[in-house]
């Protein structure tokens, strides 16, 4: 990966990523991967898509939020079930939560909590969020292509300086936790365009180019010499066969302030960013930082022209000999209720509701019953997620769990009728997308039988 570094000018000190206080821009992949390629810009050309542009945001939970005590309260269960934390109504009669999403309360009506997925693969890894696939199921040559990977494919760009497929996906200690997914059959030039990592000095993914700001990418003179040393560099690894046929289209993204100005969050309304809370850089044990302010950033990207954008969001995974369940839910909710309220808030202020779809999960719940270090441990038979924006029909709660939360008692959901929603809502036709894969198998953005979900479109 090429790693944009420089020393910090903005006034608030920091940007999106809040690592160090310094910009951190990624191009992931090889050969300046992730952004728009030819193709992708033909395909939009003959589609002429990019004049109606609707967006997804995929936030993920790494680890796996328990059910139970975020969105699936069960107060009639035992104590042993029901933990330590009381549902409270909602504006929408019928509807209760966990008591510490009072923000999210109020709103529920732009909401749709679903509280009864299905088919977890059990793995603690970011990967059916991303693909909607269990990861280990037959894969086509090449992989599942990541939904944005999708997206980018079939629809391209909407303006040339912002790739349509976006990333804050921090590199985490547990690597299957930040990892956006790939670009898959459909190739490298639809993986995600990662723009946040770790401090990485020196390690063998990231050459570094120092001296060159975010605010200075507009120099594209001495942005060019920057690119021309690095270059020389990555010949001698190897890394720069084919590198050429990209580089206009990587200065078309890397000169144009567009995106440094999408992560830059000095140039946010003050007031409006305060709605979204305080963000920590520090990085959860081996888990993403809490950086709640990357939900306003990727408001922002989509705004600025980003189609599908993914990101990680602190550690949920409260099961070991910390007992750390009820401690940690009541300093991670109250910031989660901040962050997704504002962020809903904004959409639909700005008149975003029906064209920016939301989707927030994990990999999987969380036992029903407390463990004996008053912990839930992995439970993939349920977990939940959280819906609102692309014109869908909120206000509602999708399916439900048995009386001790154990399995879905009611319209048991699977993640790709959640991607199958998603992808309606964004505009692409399930039925009649068919794309080959290496091998010449047809491949479609769903498995046969997988429908969006009726009852919220």
């Amino acid at each position: 990966m090429l790693t944009i570094l420089g020393r910090n000018t903005n006034r608030r000190g920091s940007f999106c990523d809040g690592i160090s206080r310094r910009n951190f821009l990624t191009i992931g992949g090889f050969a300046l991967g992730g952004i728009a390629l030819p193709e992708a810009m033909r395909s939009e050309a003959a589609a002429q898509t990019g004049s109606n542009h609707k967006a997804i945001i995929n936030i993920y939970l790494p680890g796996g939020p328990s059910h139970i005590d975020l969105w699936d309260p069960k107060p009639d269960a035992p104590s042993e079930i029901r933990g330590e934390f009381n549902p409270i109504d909602t504006n929408v009669p019928g509807i209760q939560i966990c008591e510490l999403f009072p923000r999210m309360a109020q709103m529920m009506d732009k909401f749709i909590p679903v509280r009864s997925i299905c088919d977890a693969d059990g793995r603690h890894d970011a990967y059916q969020c991303m693909t909607g696939h269990k990861f280990g199921e037959r894969q086509p040559p090449g992989g599942w292509p990541a939904a944005g990977a999708w997206v980018s494919h079939l629809q391209g760009n909407v303006n040339q300086a912002v790739p349509p497929h976006v990333a804050l996906m921090y590199k985490t200690g547990n690597r299957t936790w930040g990892e956006p997914g790939e670009g898959g059959f459909l190739g490298q030039a639809h993986a995600p365009f990662n723009m946040v990592g770790r401090e990485a000095r020196g390690s063998s993914d990231n050459m570094v180019l120092q001296g060159i700001t975010l605010e200075r990418l507009r120099d594209r003179t001495r942005l060019m010499k920057s690119l021309d040393h690095f270059k020389r560099e990555a010949d001698t690894r190897g890394l720069m066969e084919g590198m050429d046929i990209y580089t206009e289209q990587a200065m078309g993204i890397l000169t144009s302030s567009a995106l440094s100005d999408a992560l830059d969050l000095s140039q946010e309304d003050p007031r409006i960013l305060a709605r979204y809370g305080k963000s920590d850089e520090k990085f959860q044990r081996d888990g993403a930082p809490k950086m709640i302010e990357n939900f306003c950033a990727a408001r922002r990207l989509v705004e600025a022209g980003a189609r599908f954008v993914s990101l990680n969001y602190s550690r949920w995974d409260w099961h070991g000999g910390d007992g750390m369940n009820f401690p940690r839910s009541r300093e991670e909710f109250p910031l989660l209720d901040q962050g997704l309220s504002a962020l809903v808030t904004d959409l639909h202020e700005r008149g975003l509701d029906k064209d920016v779809s939301v989707v927030v999960w994990g990999e999987f719940g969380r036992t029903p019953k407390i463990n004996a270090r008053n912990s839930r441990d992995h439970w993939p038979r349920v977990s939940c997620a959280m819906l609102a924006g692309g014109g869908m029909q909120t206000g509602q709660v999708l399916g439900s769990t048995n009386r001790l939360g154990e399995e879905a008692e009611t319209r048991p959901v699977k993640f790709q009728e959640v991607f199958a929603t998603l992808y309606q809502n964004i505009g692409l036709d399930l039925n009649g997308t068919r794309i080959f894969d290496p091998s010449g198998v047809p491949r479609y953005l769903v498995d046969s039988g997988i429908e969006p979900i009726r009852e919220i479109i």
